[in-house]
C-alpha cells in the first residue's frame, strides 16, 4: 500500500474512533453535526468545482443556494448554473452553458426589483447575468459563440466577479473581473495568452474597459478590490498572474487605471519565477494600523503577508515540498484580539499531489503555530465559524481520503472535519462517504435565520476518479447548538464573497 495513502486512511480511522469515544467532559466542546441532515440533492452526469452561494431567491425567508456545474472542459451542459430551494433542496431553476461553470456567483440586484440576481462565469468565456427569481438569462457577455471564436477574440475563463461603484452612469454597480487561461495549451508550452482585467456593465453586459496584465502572463486568480484605508481616494485591485507550470507575480493597481485601459503602472508586490499565483488573496488588517494587509498563497509553496500601507513584505513562510492551490481562511482561533490564518497546501509537485498539509499561522508574525496532514489532494478553502459558541473560531475543512484496496483500483471517500484549535481537538463531523470533493468550498451560515448554523457542502459521486464530472451530491446539515457570533468567513472568499475579512 502507498505509504502516504496508508497514513491518511489510518489517521481517519483513528479520528472516527476518537469522535465516538470522546468522554462526556470532552463532548461539551463538540457540536453535534453528524446526524442533522436537512436535505440532499443528487445530480447525475455532471460535476461541481463551484462553491455554493446563498441568497433568498423565492422570497420565503430562507436563503437559497446558487452554484455552477458542468461536464468536462469544452463540453456543453443543460445544467451550467443551478439554484436550489434552501428549505427543501428542490431545484428552483437551471440554466444551460456551452462549457463548465466552475466560478462562484456574485449576488446583486441588477433588475432593480429589490431582489437578488446572479452574476457567474466559467470556461469558454461564459459570463452570465441571471434573474434570481426566474432563472431567466438577463445577458451573456459573448452570446452564441464557440470556444474557438472566443479564443480568437482573446477571451478565456471568467473567474469570480466583484462589484464596484457605477462607472457608466446607469445607477448600478458594475462588474470587475479577471479573464484568462487556455485549457487547450499543454502544461510545458510557454506560449500562453496574456490574462486581462475587465470592467463590465452589470445592466447590459457591455465591456466598459479592459487591460492586459503587465507581465503578459496568464491569469487564473479571482481578484479582490477595496480601499485599503478608510481615507483612501482610490479603490485598489489585487491580482496575480502565472499558473501551475510557469511563473508570475502578485500586483496592485487601481480601478481608475483599469478604467483608462492601462494597468502597466501596477505595483509588483511579489514575484515567483517558476510557478504563479492562483488562489485569491485575503485582505485583513493584521497589525491594527488601520490598513488592510494582503495575505496570499503562491503556488510554489509560499504564504506571505504584505503591508497595505506601504506594500512591503511583513513576513513570509516557505513550506518545503508543497504547492498551494487553495485560498486562506481567517479567524480568532486562539486569541480573541488577534486574527490568525488557516490554509491547506498540497504535498508534492503538480500533477503528483497525493497528500495535504494544514497550517495554522500567527497572523502578526507568520509563525507556524500548528501543522497537520489530513487527507489527499484538495483545493477547497477552509471555512470558519464559532461552531461551539465559546467565543473562539473553529475551522471546517473538506477532506478526501485515499483507500488502497487489496484488489481492484484505489478508491476515495470524503468527510468534513472540524479543527478546534482552542481546545486542541480535530474530529470528523460527517461520516466518511464514497466520492471526493476537489474544489467546492462549503458554505456556513444561518440559512433560515433561526440562530442555528447550517453547513452546505458538495461531494462528487465517483470514488475512483476524483476529477470525474459524472455526478455529485449537495447536502445541507445543521448544528445542534445555537450561536451568537457573526460568521465572517463562512464561504469561499469569505461570507461577503469579496476576500475581505472585516
Amino acid at each position: 500500500m502507498n505509504n502516504q495513502l496508508l497514513k491518511s486512511y489510518t489517521l481517519f480511522l483513528f479520528l472516527i474512533l476518537f469522535f465516538f469515544s470522546c468522554s462526556q467532559d470532552s463532548n461539551q466542546f463538540l457540536p453535534d453535526l453528524s446526524e442533522n441532515l436537512i436535505w440532499e440533492a443528487e445530480f447525475n452526469e455532471i460535476g461541481i468545482f463551484s462553491s455554493p452561494r446563498a441568497a433568498d431567491l423565492n422570497g420565503d425567508g430562507v436563503q437559497d443556494l446558487i452554484f455552477g456545474a458542468g461536464k468536462n472542459e469544452l463540453i456543453a451542459t443543460d445544467h451550467g448554473v443551478i439554484a436550489l430551494n434552501g428549505a427543501t433542496g428542490d431545484t428552483l431553476w437551471t440554466l444551460p452553458a456551452r462549457d463548465q461553470i466552475f466560478g462562484s456567483a456574485g449576488i446583486m440586484d441588477i433588475t432593480k426589483n429589490g431582489e437578488p440576481d446572479i452574476v457567474i462565469g466559467g470556461r469558454s468565456a461564459v459570463l452570465y447575468a441571471i434573474h434570481g427569481q426566474t432563472g431567466e438569462l438577463l445577458w451573456e457577455f459573448l452570446p452564441d459563440i464557440s470556444f474557438e471564436e472566443a479564443r480568437d477574440l482573446g477571451y478565456f475563463n471568467f473567474y469570480n466577479p466583484q462589484f464596484i461603484p457605477d462607472q457608466n452612469g446607469d445607477g448600478l454597480q458594475d462588474i470587475l473581473i479577471s479573464n484568462g487561461g487556455d485549457v487547450t495549451i499543454s502544461p510545458d508550452n510557454p506560449n500562453r495568452p496574456s490574462g486581462k482585467l475587465m470592467i463590465i456593465s452589470s445592466s447590459t453586459g457591455d465591456l466598459i474597459s479592459e487591460a492586459h496584465v503587465p507581465d503578459g502572463n496568464e491569469i487564473y486568480m479571482s481578484l479582490v478590490v477595496s480601499k485599503f484605508h478608510a481615507n483612501d481616494d482610490e479603490l485598489s485591485i489585487v491580482y496575480g498572474t502565472g499558473g501551475e507550470t510557469f511563473g508570475g507575480s502578485l500586483y496592485r493597481t487601481t480601478v481608475s487605471d483599469l478604467l483608462n485601459g492601462n494597468i502597466s503602472n501596477s505595483v509588483e508586490l511579489a514575484q515567483s519565477e517558476h510557478k504563479g499565483f492562483i488562489a485569491p488573496p485575503v485582505l485583513v488588517d493584521l497589525n491594527f494600523d488601520g490598513y488592510l494587509d494582503i495575505v496570499v498563497n503562491a503556488v510554489e509553496g509560499m504564504i506571505m503577508a504584505i503591508s497595505g500601507r506601504d506594500n512591503s513584505v511583513m513576513w513570509e513562510q516557505k513550506i518545503e515540498n508543497t504547492e498551494a492551490y487553495g485560498s486562506i481562511a481567517a479567524g480568532h482561533f486562539l486569541d480573541k484580539e488577534r486574527v490568525d490564518l488557516f490554509t491547506t497546501f498540497s504535498i508534492g509537485v503538480w500533477p503528483v499531489l497525493l497528500e495535504t498539509e494544514q497550517l495554522l499561522i500567527q497572523g502578526q508574525t507568520g509563525e507556524i503555530i500548528r501543522r497537520d496532514t489530513l487527507g489527499i489532494f484538495q483545493t477547497a478553502t477552509p471555512v470558519v465559524a464559532d461552531f461551539n459558541n465559546n467565543g473562539y473560531d473553529e475551522a471546517l475543512i473538506s477532506v478526501n481520503v485515499g483507500k488502497e484496496e487489496f484488489s481492484g483500483p484505489r478508491s476515495y471517500a470524503n468527510m468534513l472535519v472540524l479543527n478546534d484549535f482552542h481546545n486542541n481537538l480535530t474530529y470528523p463531523v460527517t461520516q466518511l462517504e464514497d466520492g471526493a470533493n476537489v474544489a467546492s468550498t462549503p458554505w456556513v451560515g444561518d440559512l433560515d435565520n433561526n440562530g442555528i448554523l447550517d453547513i452546505v457542502f458538495a461531494r462528487m459521486a465517483d470514488n475512483v476518479n476524483i476529477f470525474a464530472m459524472n455526478g455529485f451530491t449537495l447536502s445541507r446539515i445543521h448544528s445542534s447548538l445555537s450561536y451568537s457570533n457573526e460568521v465572517k468567513w463562512g464561504a469561499y472568499m469569505g461570507s461577503n464573497y469579496d476576500g475581505i475579512y472585516r
